[in-house]
């Protein structure tokens, strides 16, 4: 299935009262945020959004926010990766049902595929319950332990696969990110997964990339994009290595903890993150602020488009 995602994709994050019960009224100001940014579009339940940590219906509500509060602007892609290929199916069902752009989804991670055709059988199920919706393979073998070849889906995917639409690619391999880009003259639409390493994967051929920084650092993003567009490398350079230094402040906070605390700081509340993961507090998040204040964040976080600071 041709379809293409370009420009920056938010990751969201998927907004939770103090008790980690889900708060969806913040769901249109972080929208407005993003389409006010930029953004090209949101991935919505991945990693970011703890769509793992979610039960089956409460990332059925939250995709449903998303994409009423989208109104058609800019596309909204769900994941719905499960370790239950039946949950996963019923997702997929779901954000075809509510009028999703597309769906995404992971591997399961718990009993693992041990090979790229018992993968192929996962996600044709998946796909199955969703057939008018482009679909995105998500690699993540950080967190899935799910280290397959990708140019085995490729491969095998016109047969076996008709909606697949490409790969959110989000390991740091970027000559095999690559590969797949030029696989059959392009014909799949690969997206970059890395945030601090995104000046790399536009050298390598990323035309549209996903990440979770993209809900505050889009402006900075998009100056590395522009600048290398127009073959400015130092300052591309110079854009790409501050949101690096902003990127590495931010996980050093526990990670995700960290990631979505971060949105506070804007003046968008996204509230704790949900156990396992533990969220920060608020000496926590005092002390990363002062850290991201001396690296220059909030000015990052503005329109600015010159490159030569």
């Amino acid at each position: 299935m041709q379809y293409t995602l370009r420009g920056l994709v938010a990751a969201v994050f998927t907004p939770m009262h103090d008790d980690a019960t889900l708060n969806l009224g913040q769901v249109e100001p972080i929208v407005e945020h993003l389409v006010g940014n930029g953004v090209a579009g949101l991935y919505v339940c991945g990693t970011t959004g703890e769509g793992p940590s979610l039960t089956t219906e409460e990332r059925e509500a939250v995709a449903a926010a998303y994409v009423s509060a989208a109104r058609g602007r800019i596309p909204v892609v769900i994941q719905v990766g499960h370790t239950s290929v039946p949950e996963a199916a019923r997702l997929a069902a779901h954000a075809q049902a509510i009028g999703a752009g597309a769906i995404s989804a992971v591997a399961p991670w718990y009993f693992k595929p041990a090979s790229v055709e018992v993968l192929i059988d996962c996600l044709a199920v998946i796909t199955a319950a969703a057939p008018d919706l482009p679909f995105y393979y998500y690699h993540l073998p950080a967190l899935t332990g799910v280290q397959l070849d990708m140019l085995g889906l490729l491969r095998l995917a016109p047969e076996h696969l008709p909606t697949l639409a490409g790969i959110k690619y989000s390991a740091q391999r970027v000559d095999d990110f690559q590969a797949c880009v030029e696989f059959a003259d392009g014909r799949y639409d690969i997206l970059f997964g890395c945030d601090e390493m995104l000046l790399s994967g536009l050298a390598a051929g990323a035309r549209g990339a996903v990440g979770s920084t993209y809900n505050y650092l889009a402006p900075l993003y998009r100056r590395v994009i522009e600048a290398f567009d127009r073959g400015d490398l130092d300052g591309a350079r110079r854009c790409q290595g501050l949101a690096a230094k902003l990127v590495h402040t931010i996980v050093r906070y526990r990670g995700h903890a960290g990631l979505k605390a971060t949105m506070k700081l804007i003046g968008i509340d996204c509230g704790p993150t949900r156990l396992p993961v533990a969220a920060l507090q608020a000496e926590e998040v005092e002390r990363l602020r002062r850290e991201l204040d001396a690296l220059g964040f909030l000015g990052a976080c503005k329109d600015v488009h010159q490159v030569s600071d």
